[in-house]
């Protein structure tokens, strides 16, 4: 019990819960010793007693005989009894706090970084952060929507996020990148043009549907844009042309035994084929990004060149290590 509380409280409380407890439970035994002694009985009776009464259980079986035995027990229900009541009251108020703080995302602790954001809200928001945190990745996300629903080890911010003041709030300039999305392509325009502003050098990704909001997110310097409909399509459409292309797709994104990264591109390979740097690295190279644009290098044999990333993947490391062993 005395463990969970500790648990509950944070740890300024800490101090306060041991002080309390420590009068608590002294009392206890001072006020069953003494009882003990006045009414003539073992001393394990007396604190049976003191428990009893502490709590008040009050079975009624041990009760005093003489004056000096009811002013002890009038002590230990005065002292003790009040002592416990604390305890409980504080536990029980911060527990109450953070539950609001949490429904009202007021939590301040922001997650150190990197991290990535996720701003505004549709369908397929949830799932993507999901995958985020199963992954380890930190996640801001900024949206109007109830806290309960999410996953402990994000941080929302909670607002509407074609504001100006809910952007700000989820500091995109210390992000090492952000996913926006929204329930209309004028939302996620709207918001981009917010998070650009802030952070200009942050690389974003957007979803949308329409080519012309696609157009200007580009013009704005999103550097990914995205359309989950025809991402679907095109998907489905290689899986009719090529049976097993949707299969390599799901392994790519969905298999735990790897993950994907993105490494920058070293000295020792820089002025060098992508051809030559795939016959030696470990791991799959699944093509090379170069001015914030990826290609599989495949109708061309690109030149790698300084600041340019390889995309790979890689088996964690824990398979990794025991595959070594």
């Amino acid at each position: 019990m005395i463990a969970l509380l500790v648990r509950i409280l944070g740890p300024h409380h800490r101090k306060h819960i041991a002080i309390l407890l420590a009068a608590a439970v002294a009392c206890v035994l001072a006020g069953g010793a003494g009882f003990a002694a006045t009414q003539h009985l073992p001393v394990t009776t007396g604190w049976y007693w003191a428990i009893t009464t502490a709590t008040t259980v009050g079975y009624g079986d041990v009760t005093p005989h003489n004056a000096a035995g009811r002013v002890i027990a009038s002590l230990v229900m005065l002292i003790t009894i009040p002592l416990l009541a604390s305890v409980f009251a504080l536990a029980t108020g911060q527990a109450a706090a953070n539950g609001i703080r949490r429904v009202l995302a007021m939590r301040s602790h922001f997650p150190p970084s990197p991290y990535r954001l996720v701003i505004g809200m549709n369908p397929m928001v949830p799932a993507i952060v999901d995958e985020l945190v199963r992954a380890g990745v930190a996640v801001v996300l900024v949206a109007d929507v109830d806290p309960i629903t999410l996953p402990a080890q994000v941080h929302l911010i909670r607002g509407d996020p074609t504001e100006e003041a809910t952007i700000r709030q989820a500091r995109p300039a210390e992000a090492e990148q952000a996913l926006i999305t929204g329930p209309s392509d004028g939302d996620v325009l709207v918001t981009s043009v917010l998070v650009r502003r802030q952070a200009p050098d942050l690389i974003l990704a957007a979803l949308v549907s329409a080519p012309s909001v696609r157009d200007a997110l580009i013009d704005l310097g999103v550097q990914q844009v995205l359309s989950v409909t025809g991402m679907v399509a095109a998907t489905l459409a290689k899986s009719l042309e090529t049976p097993h292309a949707a299969d390599a797709v799901a392994q790519l994104v969905e298999a735990d035994n790897h993950r994907l990264s993105e490494a920058p591109a070293g000295p020792a390979i820089v002025g060098r084929p992508l051809s030559s740097v795939r016959a030696e690295r470990e791991g799959l190279v699944l093509g090379i990004v170069h001015d914030g644009q990826f290609t599989l290098g495949l109708a061309d044999d690109p030149i790698v060149q300084a600041g340019d990333s390889l995309l790979l993947a890689e088996q964690r490391e824990a398979q990794r290590l025991e595959r070594r062993h």
